[in-house]
């Protein structure tokens, strides 16, 4: 049976096992029949051109999966952040782990989000905010809301900081091909401030396919520092929808990098709702082998006086591919936007792939905004200098990789977070270069 087919016909059993007579009935329905008739995306859609999901879809996957109750603390801590103290929300094969997890609701809220779906106490919030950022015409994203169940919920107070980082992360196990839909729902009060972590995991061998729809709302004057962390095994396959909206003077940074997986795309969607508004959306990439990643963003300026800033950096190597395919769109009435873009990449091989459109649509008249991309090679000068004094060839090329990411890496507000991006970044290059960026 086709993937497609599995889940219509599976979908009936899952919503008589939830909240069939809950408001979200409807809700699921309409998102079903959604996807029912636009399928999963093809390379047919411009926004798809350069990725296929194919062969991924030719997997038995499990849509429903249980969760794993024996995996332990010392199996998984490489994963979180080294010695600090965070809020955790832990899920395994879909299925919220109390064991690994920290929660609280002492001031703030990190939970779950089945609780905030269906307990009448969060009925108002849920009713204001669920579903209500996303793009209702995307397929994978209605997909997800059909069967949205479990996934970190995060509200955080009114003028609240919250003292230490929240981890939002997923695991996956067994041996069979998985598909795991998380929804996450993030709701950030007027000046308040959050930092937030989230990543994807697979622990075996297994295919796996991930799709995630995250929803940001940060209000008047809120500051949100949300950070990816993609580097699972080569048999993970992740579609990450996330859509954030932001009101007057709030500051939402998105920074995503992607060092794992086979497959990874990442749709990141900002809707500014406001004045006065900064949205920051970077990322890094650095993949090798037949690994392919696709960054597609929009910012959408609907409102004065506001800002963003993209900045991706890609490495590519062996028969990789990279994508990036980058929009932002100023309304007539989005006087005085400044909104900058830029998308830089290095081919490392003759073999690897990168696709890259940056795009301006502006309908005001009096904006600041530019876009560009680069594709070259590492500088064979810059090489021969630094071998000159010393450094062997493959520290030189990854001195020089590592200089090409700083501007990234040097935004990363988590110092624990930074080094242990650090870290990876000196794993893929392959090589040790003893400091830290």
């Amino acid at each position: 049976m086709e993937l497609k087919e599995k889940l219509l016909t599976s979908f009936l059993a899952f919503e008589q096992k939830v909240d069939i007579n809950t408001n979200l009935h409807d809700v699921r329905n309409e998102a079903l029949k959604t996807f029912e008739n636009k399928g999963f995306p093809t390379k047919k859609e411009e926004a798809w051109k350069y990725t296929s999901l194919n062969a991924i879809l030719k997997n038995d996957f499990a849509i429903l999966p249980k969760g794993d109750d024996a995996i332990e603390w010392k199996d998984v801590k490489q994963y979180f952040l080294n010695d600090v103290d965070t809020y955790k929300v832990v899920f395994v094969n879909g299925v919220f782990s109390s064991n690994l997890s920290s929660t609280t609701h002492d001031g703030l809220d990190v939970c779950l989000l089945s609780s905030a779906l269906t307990k009448p106490k969060y009925k108002m919030i849920i009713d204001t905010y669920f579903n209500q950022a996303i793009d209702k015409n995307d397929s994978l994203t209605n997909l997800n809301t059909a069967y949205a169940l479990e996934g970190a919920y995060i509200n955080i107070p009114k003028s609240t900081v919250v003292q230490k980082p929240i981890e939002i992360i997923y695991f996956t196990t067994g041996t069979n091909p998985t598909f795991v839909q998380p929804r996450n729902l993030v709701i950030v009060g007027e000046n308040a401030h959050v930092q937030i972590l989230e990543r994807h995991q697979s622990l075996t061998s297994a295919a796996v396919l991930t799709n995630s729809v995250t929803e940001i709302f940060a209000a008047k004057r809120a500051i949100v520092d949300y950070y990816k962390l993609q580097n699972d095994v080569q048999t993970a396959n992740l579609v990450d929808n996330t859509f954030t909206v932001q009101k007057q003077e709030s500051r939402v940074s998105v920074h995503t990098f992607s060092f794992g997986g086979n497959i990874t795309r990442n749709n990141l969607n900002f809707y500014q709702k406001g004045e006065r508004i900064d949205s920051t959306l970077k990322g890094i990439t650095i993949i090798d082998d037949k690994q392919h990643v696709d960054h597609y963003t929009l910012v959408n300026h609907e409102e004065p006086n506001c800002e963003s800033h993209q900045n991706y950096k890609g490495i590519f190597d062996g028969q990789s591919t990279g994508v990036f395919n980058g929009k932002i769109f100023v309304d007539q009435v989005a006087q005085k936007t400044d909104a900058f873009q830029q998308n830089n990449n290095i081919l490392l091989t003759d073999k690897a792939t990168l696709n890259t459109k940056p795009q301006l649509e502006i309908f005001a008249d009096d904006v600041k905004c530019s876009h560009g991309c680069t594709i070259g090679q590492l500088d064979e000068t810059a090489m021969f200098y630094l071998q000159q004094r010393g450094i062997p060839k493959k520290e030189a090329r990854a001195l020089l990789m590592y200089a090409f990411t700083d501007e990234v890496i040097s935004s990363v507000k988590i110092p624990d977070l930074k080094q242990k991006v650090s870290q990876l970044i000196s794993k893929k290059l392959g090589v040790n270069m003893g400091f830290e960026i």
